[in-house]
């Protein structure tokens, strides 16, 4: 393949972060006087910028947005960051491509402070086998996905974007990727769907973790006898 840096998402891409996600939303909705009987429906928070989902989910104004933001932040920081896990199978995917000569960084609409603290304390094996972590700043100058990226590539050094490649998600990451002149490869075990990656541009969608090192880093002849011994 002639890509030689791949950008992660974070929720829903390398960790299952969704549990905690949809609690804080329902929590902050709540908060605002929404009632939301199963945090199941709030999928769609998982992916893009928070303030966004309520503006665009519930009508809220930016005043009211930022409020809610707040609320979903009391919650989240005690509670919410700890309700997620690493995917099955994730840090294995990563060691194969490391293997493969890929750096790998990641590229989250969450905030700076929130992405590094899950991925440099909650999930340590994580961190240490990922070069960079790029998200939204707090002055909220980096607002969207493609914000995030590209503020990643000026930190990289600029690199040639043909060698570069997005993997998420959700549309977000594609529609920021294409934004930024960059592939994208769109997973379909998070968040989104197939229809939902396909519309919005993806260069490739695979179905798991395996699907994607078959496109990636695919093993040699030796290498598939060797591992089925």
């Amino acid at each position: 393949m002639k890509y030689t840096t791949l950008l992660f998402d974070l929720d829903g891409t390398l960790v299952d972060s969704g549990e905690g996600i949809m609690r804080c939303a329902q929590y902050a909705l709540a908060h605002m006087g929404i009632q939301v009987e199963d945090y199941r429906t709030l999928r769609a928070f998982v992916g893009p910028p928070l303030e966004d989902s309520f503006k665009d989910f519930y009508g809220m104004t930016g005043p009211e947005a930022q409020e809610a933001v707040l609320a979903y932040r009391e919650r989240y920081f005690p509670i919410g960051i700890y309700e997620q896990t690493l995917y099955p199978g994730v840090l294995e995917m990563l060691d194969r491509l490391k293997e493969a000569g890929y750096s790998m960084t990641i590229a989250t609409s969450k905030m700076n402070s929130q992405a590094d603290r899950v991925v440099k304390e909650l999930f340590p094996e994580l961190s240490v086998r990922l070069d960079a972590v790029f998200g939204r700043d707090d002055a909220g100058l980096l607002h969207t996905k493609a914000d995030v990226i590209q503020d990643g590539l000026r930190q990289l050094g600029q690199p040639d974007r043909r060698s570069l490649l997005m993997i998420g998600d959700r549309k977000f990451d594609i529609i920021g990727a294409r934004q930024c002149g960059i592939d994208s490869l769109g997973v379909l075990y998070g968040y989104g769907n197939r229809e939902e990656l396909a519309a919005a541009g993806a260069t490739y969608i695979c179905q798991d973790f395996d699907d994607m090192l078959q496109l990636l880093a695919p093993m040699n002849t030796r290498e598939q006898e060797i591992k089925s011994v």
